[in-house]
């Protein structure tokens, strides 16, 4: 996965993310809306309207004085314990 910051200001953030389609996005998408000081979030990966952009572009908006990159490090580590607890009650459903 590569990330590359394509704009960034105090309460916005846009950012490209390699390799990934909506299986990861929609997840991170989710979990962004969950976040208590995040107001808005979206993702494209349209390449017809974006000039041939594969790669999706995610948008994040926060509220003021929340800087959206702590937003988005926040909802990446909500997807890590999401994983962890499915992986969790995957292997006790196995055990048992």
């Amino acid at each position: 996965m590569e990330l590359r910051v394509i704009d960034k200001t105090d309460e916005e953030l846009r950012i490209e993310i390699g390799g990934e389609d909506h299986t990861f996005m929609n997840v991170l998408k989710g979990e962004l809306l969950q976040t208590e000081s995040v107001t808005a979030a979206t993702y494209d990966v349209n390449p017809e309207q974006s000039g041939g952009q594969t790669d999706p572009v995610l948008s994040i908006k926060t509220e003021a004085g929340v800087d959206p990159l702590d937003a988005l490090a926040e909802a990446a580590r909500g997807v890590q314990d999401t994983a962890d607890n499915f992986t969790a009650a995957y292997e006790a459903g196995i055990d048992a």
